[in-house]
């Protein structure tokens, strides 16, 4: 794992829904146990959490991958997820020992760097309930709507200016993420949309474009790219 400065203090859970198919990436096994230049995809999230942070990991996988997961994961606490994701990040905080701190973290985004992990969590010890690292939207955004013919119709172009692409980790007080996954009925592409829905306050803090998201083969072929890269810079004296 790598390692970077960390004055927060508090005891700090990672989980990591990790218990999807990912149908969508085309290949033969879970998404999480996909090769990654020589590790699986979970391996490489799990070793890039800082050390500095002091904390548990509790990953989240299929039922019948469970033992798979505990013989790659020494020392991380392994328990099978549910058929949604808010249902396998429940099974996660089941399994999470009494951190103040809870962050959820993808595990299609294993390249997420120390530095995002650490400004999370100093952001949520500095009494933010709930933060979330987001990146600025590059592209211009229209919004649509069918014309008559069923082709799309732009409405709209959308000022990108107050808009973030939020990735994970995504970290909440104790407090915070159970009162948003209290209603089991709730399901989201994230646990901030939850908290966002009970009014709990989400804060932004700058994420990177490292953390992008494993979805598609066209991801997976550009993260390998990025591994396969000779390091350089302050990352590669870490």
């Amino acid at each position: 794992m790598t390692t970077t400065p960390d004055d927060s203090g508090a005891k700090v859970c990672v989980i990591i829904p990790a218990a999807g198919s990912g149908t969508r990436l085309g290949e033969p096994v879970p998404k999480a146990f996909v090769d990654l230049c020589g590790v699986t995809i979970i391996e490489r999230c799990v070793d890039n959490i800082p050390d500095s942070l002091g904390a548990s990991i509790v990953v989240v996988v299929p039922a019948d991958l469970v033992e798979r997961a505990r013989e790659l994961l020494p020392g991380v606490v392994v328990v099978s997820g549910g058929a949604h994701r808010s249902d396998s990040v429940r099974a996660g905080i089941a399994a999470a020992d009494a951190a103040q701190i809870l962050l959820v973290h993808d595990a299609a985004r294993p390249l997420t760097p120390a530095h995002v992990f650490t400004s999370v969590v100093q952001a949520v010890a500095a009494g933010h309930p709930a933060v979330v690292p987001g990146v600025p939207v590059v592209d211009t955004l229209k919004q649509v709507a069918p014309d008559a013919n069923g082709l799309e119709l732009v409405t709209r172009t959308v000022d990108r200016e107050e808009l973030r692409a939020v990735q994970t980790p995504q970290g909440f007080t104790r407090e915070a993420l159970l009162r948003a996954h209290a209603d089991d009925s709730g399901l989201a592409t994230d646990d901030a949309g939850l908290a966002e829905r009970c009014g709990i306050p989400v804060h932004v803090v700058p994420g990177d474009p490292l953390a992008m998201k494993i979805t598609t083969p066209w991801d997976l072929r550009i993260v390998r790219s990025v591994v396969g890269e000779p390091a350089s810079g302050p990352e590669a004296r870490r």
